[in-house]
């Protein structure tokens, strides 16, 4: 089993993660308030070429004034993905409606109104950075009445337009539970994963997500997708740290699995502030490995389990793997994901 992580220097994660502005004052205050990072936590900044095209990548998304879910969500693999030139967008502002105490994202009860250049601004990026698989993902409106989904259709028709090479995946917002909503958003859309996420396990709802969302809501959602478009791959993603335990997680995943969700990420929780969650735990990444274990034999088509591991964590290369390529784990890994699969020439890993 492979455990090599890249990931960020303990001392250094608050001061140094994307989008995070600190005084030494403020780092003080939090840095009394989190746990230290474990030994495995380790990550190299990008060199040569690798820094070039994150350089270029970063260029394109502030030239086009776009926000990507890398920086808002303070990714640790923002290096690795922007290194390839590849990125996750968020659409429809950086200011989300609802206040998950695991988010960094900010939030507001009425946010700015939505951007009519936005659909032709992100397709225009996306061609520009010669994107093969774009993420976009969403922040929660529930101040517009179908929960956004026009503007998330109108965002995502333009990119195939303009792109219709590229290979698309949503991650999208639980449109407030409103089924006809997430019918008007799917009808005949050019995309290939419709992904959503659980968060977290059932019991931890109220304590980890916005009153507004839950895990039951989030499956209804995730289900109906596959009813709607049984052609496109579902997705969601767990994180861990925040209260839950093993079996928790491995009933979560059945659950989920239950719901004909073809595809699933785990990962750990890191506190992106002080008022934010505190982490509770920080697995090994032999339980990640463990994880991913069981969540193929479960029937997961695609599998990505690991301390550094994100809900669009090598999203194309996810994709693949659940059409039949090898996992993305055995595949150019860095080891931010971990399993007891290693690598085979054939493809489609081999199990130690």
């Amino acid at each position: 089993m492979a455990t090599r992580l890249p990931t960020v220097d303990s001392s250094e994660w608050a001061a140094n993660s994307c989008s995070v502005t600190s005084s030494p004052g403020h780092k003080k205050r939090t840095d009394r308030k989190r746990k230290r990072l474990p030994s495995w936590f380790r990550t190299s900044l990008p060199i040569g070429k690798s820094q070039s095209r994150y350089n270029s990548t970063m260029a394109s998304v502030r030239e086009n004034g776009l926000n990507t879910v890398c920086e808002e969500a303070r990714c640790p693999n923002i290096h690795d993905c922007w290194g390839r030139g590849t990125a996750t967008f968020m659409i429809a502002g950086d200011v989300c409606t609802r206040g998950c105490r695991f988010c960094a994202v900010n939030t507001a009860k009425t946010p700015p109104p939505l951007n009519p250049d936005e659909p032709e601004d992100l397709a225009m990026a996306i061609e520009n950075m010669g994107i093969d698989h774009a993420v976009i993902t969403v922040v929660n409106r529930d101040d517009l009445s179908d929960g956004g989904a026009k503007h998330y259709r109108d965002c995502i028709m333009a990119v195939h337009e303009r792109c219709p090479e590229v290979g698309i995946e949503i991650l999208c917002s639980d449109l407030d539970g409103n089924l006809d909503s997430l019918k008007i958003l799917l009808k005949d859309l050019p995309i290939r994963v419709f992904a959503h996420n659980v968060e977290c396990v059932p019991r931890l709802d109220s304590n980890v997500r916005d009153r507004r969302a839950s895990f039951s809501q989030s499956l209804a959602i995730l289900a109906e997708a596959k009813r709607l478009r049984p052609d496109l791959k579902t997705k969601t993603s767990i994180m861990v740290g925040i209260g839950e335990t093993d079996s928790e997680i491995v009933d979560a995943m059945r659950m989920v699995r239950k719901s004909e969700v073809d595809m699933i990420t785990l990962g750990q929780y890191l506190q992106p502030g002080d008022r934010h969650l505190a982490v509770d735990r920080f697995p090994e990444p032999s339980q990640f490995a463990n994880w991913d274990k069981e969540a193929r034999e479960m029937g997961f088509l695609a599998v990505a389990s690991g301390p550094l591991v994100r809900s669009s964590y090598r999203a194309g290369l996810l994709w693949e793997e659940s059409m039949g390529s090898e996992p993305v784990v055995t595949r150019e890994s860095t080891g931010s994901a971990v399993s007891h699969l290693t690598f085979s020439l054939a493809g489609g890993g081999q199990t130690i």
